[in-house]
Order: C-alpha cells, then sequence, then structure tokens
C-alpha cells in the first residue's frame, strides 16, 4: 500500500454528475446564463487538509455542514495536455475524500467563505488505483447510513476530466483532482461523527466539533 499523503494542491469540480444537474435544474436562466463548458473547478487551500480521525470545527455561527463523498486522483508527475487514453498514466493513487462545504444556495459566485475553512476536507493517506468507474461511496453519519452514490454517474470520467484540466493547466506531482461533489449533499452537525467508505479504498472517519 502506498503511504504517502498529500503534497500538493487540491482542485475540486462542480457540476460533474447527473444527479447534482437534476438537483439544480436549469443554468439557462439568470444568473448563471449558460451550463459550464469546461470543467468548473475551485481550490481546497492546504489548510483545508486534515487526516482519518481529526475533529473538524465549525467556523462562526454554523451549525451544520453537507458532507459530499468523493475520490481524488493523485498526480504522481507533471501533468499537461493529456489525453483520455493516457491521462491516468499520470496518476499515482487515490484518496478518499470528504469535501466539506457550509450549506449554500448558489454556485454562481466563488464559495470561498463555505469551502475553504479550516478542516475542511478531511482525506485518507493515498491508496493504490483502482476503477474507479465500479466504486460506489457510502456515507454514514452517527451509524446510520445517509447516502450512497457510485462514481459511474459522472459526466467527465476521470481520465476525461483530468485531459480536459491539462488542457490548459500543468497539475504538478502530488496535486489532487477530486472527481466531483453532489449537489446539496446530506448534512452533519457539531457533536456528529462521519464515516465515509468504498470498496478498495477503507474508510475515512472524522467527527464534526462545535465552533472553534
Amino acid at each position: 500500500m502506498i503511504k504517502q499523503q498529500v503534497s500538493g494542491t487540491v482542485y475540486g469540480v462542480i457540476l460533474n454528475d447527473a444527479a447534482s444537474l437534476q438537483k439544480i435544474g436549469s443554468l439557462e436562466e439568470a444568473p448563471y446564463k449558460g451550463a459550464p463548458k469546461a470543467p468548473a473547478l475551485y481550490i481546497k487551500p492546504a489548510g483545508t487538509r486534515v487526516a482519518c480521525g481529526a475533529t473538524v470545527h465549525l467556523p462562526g455561527e454554523a451549525k451544520s455542514v453537507e458532507v459530499a463523498a468523493t475520490v481524488g486522483l493523485v498526480l504522481g508527475r507533471a501533468a499537461a495536455r493529456l489525453t483520455p487514453e493516457n491521462a491516468l498514466d499520470a496518476v499515482a493513487g487515490l484518496v478518499l475524500a470528504a469535501d466539506l462545504s457550509l450549506p449554500h444556495a448558489s454556485y454562481y459566485r466563488p464559495a470561498i467563505r463555505e469551502k475553504c475553512f479550516d478542516g475542511s476536507l478531511p482525506l485518507t493517506s493515498v491508496k493504490p488505483l483502482v476503477d474507479i468507474a465500479g466504486l460506489t461511496l457510502s456515507t454514514e453519519i452517527d451509524g446510520k447510513v445517509v447516502d450512497t452514490r457510485t462514481l459511474n454517474d459522472l459526466l467527465r470520467s476521470p481520465a476525461q476530466l483530468l485531459a480536459d484540466v491539462s488542457e490548459w493547466m500543468t497539475l504538478n506531482a502530488g496535486d489532487v483532482l477530486l472527481v466531483g461533489v453532489r449537489y446539496q449533499a446530506p448534512q452533519a452537525a457539531a457533536g456528529s461523527a462521519v464515516r465515509l467508505s468504498a470498496e478498495g479504498l477503507g474508510s475515512l472517519q472524522f467527527s464534526i466539533g462545535a465552533q472553534a
């Protein structure tokens, strides 16, 4: 098993699954005025990353947090202008991730406050590469399964997503590309224990603490 931890920049992508698009409804009206033509990315800064077993403290007056289960592609080398056929050759392994966000209703403006607070990205250590399309992610809050999702509903497959992103920006060794999160994921409140799991990637446990 690969024992390394994530060392580079973590990039996320929104609206990369059919369920999210169905839930958000039409993007043709204001304020969006059209669906994105390229991957819509955001960054999870270094201060968001915490390991399995961490306690994540909610910021400010927040009472709950969305827990979005996803998987991250960990780059093993610098990658630019990849093709879908060779993109996964640049991937050294995978991480199981909980992309935490304060509840928010709009994707129109970058959700920096909502998505980038300290501890908002619990991650496992890097695991060997497995078939992502066949993965089912399970989310448990306080011992109860509240969500399951399969990654075969991604609009851009991991290889296609990596190729599309690397077409216009270089990803470096140690960087992570999250393959996508569900819009309006299940919420956990302060005091909750959370566990994510996926066959082949093990599990990720953490707890939600009161405001720091």
